[in-house]
């Protein structure tokens, strides 16, 4: 386990599986507001090494799930975030950020687009378990004329790893033909489900939204299979680490932009010329200038990991930054970090030292990802 934060209180929500992780000896803590279940007896690494050879089955119920809908809502939309929407077309979906007026990320969220429904546009948004109340909010009070449905009777489950194509296309035969960031709706048994090629592993994957009293019996069949597990958030953590993706409140959060983190790939041409969105002078100068900060992997010598908020220094003791993300990284065998750094010192081979409770621990900087993604994009 990395740098997931649980909290604990007398009034944690439950998922629609919290039987059956209990049933399956799950450790359960306190995340978001809802009891989780952080790892299974089997422990994390075991559990992150299944899901890279395997099938891991992921409760992210805890996940914010809506629906906007109206005339013009994917251009509207546009006027919050930096990713291109108004060029989604149905059955696509796009990884962009909410952004302040000074270009800082309030939350980073997915976005889709689903076929219209009697001539109105309809986009499925995925907002992050802390902030979905506030982003949800955000929106509805910047576009009062739309309509923004949350899918509260709706649970939320991730099937990550090689073999979970096969699984789910034993349910699902279509989604053996999606390609990554793809999404349909289907129906079984009479109820209807939102399936996306998608995930935060790294690895292939599907993340599938489906109705509260369904959950618990699909996530059985899913599991009726050898080939799949239960994955805590310990290993998710891990996973995402290891993928050298952005958690959300700790590598990227309200006092960083989205070039400083190393997410400009998440910006078009298009807005990038036309701007038309929060921040969009600080960021296009930015992208013209360079970023005074940046994102950068730290592979760690020795076995000590280096944890969030670590000072970062150069060898002589200089301090030009601070560790966002870290852990022990079960594909490597080693510690893993991400860290913010000044842009003149974030050269991947650049030696660093990370001060870790008083000792200095030897560290050099990574390209990522440092594990190489497995994404299904097709031929």
């Amino acid at each position: 386990m990395s740098d997931i934060q649980v909290s604990a209180t007398p009034e944690l929500k439950r998922t629609a599986l919290y039987d059956l992780h209990r049933s399956f000896g799950a450790r359960m803590v306190g995340f978001a507001g809802y009891d989780m279940p952080v790892q299974y007896p089997s422990g994390i690494i075991e559990e992150h090494l299944h899901t890279r050879r395997q099938a891991g089955l992921f409760d992210v119920s805890h996940m914010g799930q809506a629906i906007l809908e109206g005339a013009e809502a994917a251009s509207r939309l546009e006027s919050l975030v930096p990713g291109d929407i108004l060029g989604l077309v149905p059955g696509q979906m796009r990884y962009t950020q909410f952004l302040d007026e000074k270009g800082h990320i309030l939350d980073d969220l997915m976005v889709s687009r689903l076929p219209n429904q009697g001539g109105i546009e309809r986009l499925f948004i995925v907002a992050n378990a802390s902030m979905k109340d506030a982003d949800f909010a955000h929106i509805s009070a910047s576009l009062p004329d739309l309509k923004l449905t949350g899918r509260d009777g709706h649970e939320l489950l991730s099937l990550q790893g090689p073999a979970a194509v096969g699984v789910l296309a034993r349910m699902f035969p279509e989604v053996a033909t999606m390609t990554f960031m793809t999404i349909r709706e289907f129906e079984r048994n009479g109820a209807g489900f939102i399936i996306s090629r998608s995930g935060y592993t790294g690895e292939d994957g599907f993340e599938i939204s489906l109705p509260f009293e369904m959950t618990a019996g699909f996530a059985q069949e899913l599991l009726a299979a050898p080939e799949v597990r239960p994955i805590g958030l310990g290993a998710r953590d891990s996973l995402r680490l290891e993928a050298g993706l952005c958690l959300y409140g700790h590598d990227i959060d309200q006092t960083i932009d989205p070039i400083e983190a190393g997410l400009a790939w998440s910006i078009s041409k298009r807005r990038r010329t036309h701007g038309g969105f929060p921040g969009a002078s600080q960021i296009l100068h930015a992208l013209a200038e360079g970023p005074s900060r940046r994102r950068i992997g730290l592979v760690l010598e020795g076995k000590a990991p280096a944890r969030e908020g670590a000072a970062i220094t150069t060898p002589d003791g200089f301090s030009i930054g601070h560790v966002t993300s870290g852990g022990y990284a079960p594909s490597l065998g080693r510690p893993i970090a991400m860290g913010l750094v000044a842009a003149p010192y974030a050269c991947v081979g650049q030696e660093l030292h990370l001060d870790v409770r008083g000792k200095k621990l030897a560290a050099t900087i990574s390209a990522m990802p440092f594990v190489p993604h497995q994404y299904h994009r097709g031929n």
